[in-house]
């Protein structure tokens, strides 16, 4: 029994993170390529077909370069919808969010999004402690 319960236990520990995360790039590879990526930033480009939309992702904090103008619509996890206009060349900073995308138009999309990575502090150094003694080593 406990080891039903702790294989559940795992698959789960492994399943919701995956399923939260909802990497574009994992659940939509045919609108989304990783381009290049380091420990600082995710270069990843996105390209639609006219009429074409995704399916509900997450992004961190990014910078959207479109490279063609186009109208896009999203669709938020509340059921929410917004509209918006691009131009090619027009830069858009976007906060974390999640959302599923839509091409409203008749001609292919194509956006390169610059995803930014949260840099972990590096751990703070133990302070010497002040009542350590040491043994002077024997020759």
């Amino acid at each position: 029994m406990y080891r039903l319960v702790f294989s559940a236990l795992f698959v789960l520990a492994i399943a919701v993170p995956a399923a939260l995360a909802q990497d574009p790039t994992k659940v939509d590879a045919r609108h989304y390529k990783v381009e290049f990526q380091n420990s600082r930033v995710r270069i990843v480009r996105a390209h639609y077909g006219p009429h074409e939309k995704s399916v509900m992702h997450s992004h961190p904090d990014l910078v959207a370069i479109f490279q063609a103008d186009g109208r896009v619509k999203f669709t938020y996890p509340n059921g929410k919808t917004e509209e918006r206009d691009m131009k090619a060349g027009q830069a858009l900073w976007t906060p974390a969010t999640r959302h599923l995308p839509e091409n409203l138009t008749d001609n292919d999309m194509e956006v390169i999004l610059v995803e930014f990575k949260t840099r972990r502090k590096p751990a703070a150094k133990k302070p010497a402690d002040a009542n350590a003694t040491t043994t002077p080593k024997k020759q």
